[in-house]
């Protein structure tokens, strides 16, 4: 039987369903919400009693060197934000790309990467070429061959939110240097979840909301930023994107030289410290292990369904499959229905793009996935 790696006591939510829907609103491990509640107690509800201007300047160093260390990069490119739309919705103005130039983008991406640049075209900065996500190719292939001479920028979500299909990023970030185009990518479907070296990727930005299988709460991000890109200012610098955010000197841009220049503002820091103990958690059990423990349930998944119809979007050990996102489809059956069936039986899934988006987090184990079989079997 495959067991669950992280302690199924520490999710209460686990006593009441079947939660396989860790790519929208993940569950939050008991480490995280203990963390998080002892910081309101202990700190955060006092106000300045138990926390200086030194301590704030100071805060967010522990969850960066965390951070860094997760996504295998340096602590000084390491951003800490309030969302990853906070940085993606900064990019077009940053790269600022000529006009007439194309950017290239997946089409059926999550929208917080697409709408920056949409915005941006709008505006007469540049075109969007879009990909799309089609099972019968390979999604990095269609990004390569969409790489031209008018080409300024690729983005792209590293594992695609509805689909579970994978990006191979070091080929794609290979063409877009020999092209002389900038890469940003959004990791939130993966960081947490895969043993890939995100931080070594060297796109121009990879940004990772933190939650999903970060497993912190929302308020709190986490972003890479390339040497080159440090050397630029941030579209949107806040009062915390200077060196000594307490100097208060409104008279003069000043920004810390590495990555806290993208720090715009006090943020959740209860967020902060949940993510930092949820970080711990991961690196403590690896992300080998519950790279590895997604994939058995993944293929115990498919495998049992495969009798009765069901089948993947991609098929399990395809490169561009992932295990930890699962899209499963069913002729003739309207999914919008199957998950909200599923939910009367106690079991939470995600539909998305006319499929059902199956997501496998380091607390679910065999009972889970052979309990979506069988509720699936009664329709």
């Amino acid at each position: 039987m495959s067991s669950s790696l992280f302690d199924r006591t520490d999710y209460p939510t686990l006593r009441d369903v079947v939660y396989l829907n860790q790519a929208s609103l993940g569950l939050i491990g008991k480490p995280a919400v203990d963390a998080m509640t002892g910081f309101l107690e202990g700190v955060g509800r006092h106000g300045n009693t138990y926390m200086s201007d030194e301590d704030e300047a100071g805060f967010l160093d522990g969850l960066r060197s965390k951070a860094a260390q997760l996504l295998r990069s340096d602590p000084d490119r390491v951003a800490i934000l309030a969302s990853a739309s906070e940085l993606l919705g900064q990019i077009p103005f940053i790269l600022a790309p000529a006009a007439g130039t194309k950017i290239v983008a997946v089409s059926t991406d999550f929208p917080a990467i697409t709408r920056p640049w949409l915005q941006f075209a709008e505006r007469g900065g540049c075109r969007v070429d879009f990909a799309h996500d089609d099972p019968d190719f390979d999604l990095t292939g269609e990004l390569v061959q969409r790489i031209d001479g008018e080409t300024a920028v690729v983005t792209v979500g590293s594992v695609q939110y509805a689909t579970g299909t994978v990006v191979d990023v070091p080929r794609l970030r290979e063409a877009t240097k020999q092209a002389g185009v900038r890469l940003v990518v959004d990791a939130t479907q993966e960081a947490g979840a895969t043993n890939r070296p995100i931080g070594s990727w060297e796109a121009d930005v990879v940004v990772s909301s933190g939650y999903k299988w970060l497993g912190g709460h929302g308020g709190v991000a986490i972003g890479v930023i390339s040497r080159q890109l440090l050397e630029e200012p941030p579209a949107l610098p806040g009062w915390m994107s200077a060196p000594e955010p307490f100097d208060f000197d409104a008279t003069h841009l000043l920004l810390a030289p590495d990555a806290r220049r993208y720090t715009q503002s006090t943020i959740s820091y209860a967020s902060a410290v949940g993510l930092t103990a949820a970080i711990d958690q991961i690196l403590d059990f690896g992300l080998d292990n519950i790279e590895r423990a997604a994939s058995d349930l993944a293929h115990l998944l498919v495998g049992e369904l495969r009798p009765s119809g069901w089948h993947p979007l991609r098929e399990l050990g395809d490169p561009s499959a992932s295990d930890h996102i699962v899209s499963l489809s069913h002729d003739g059956i309207d999914m919008g229905q199957v998950t909200r069936r599923l939910r009367t039986l106690g079991i939470v899934a995600g539909g998305r793009g006319g499929r059902l988006r199956v997501s496998l987090a380091p607390y679910n184990n065999e009972d889970d996935v052979l309990d979506l079989v069988r509720a699936l079997g009664q329709l």
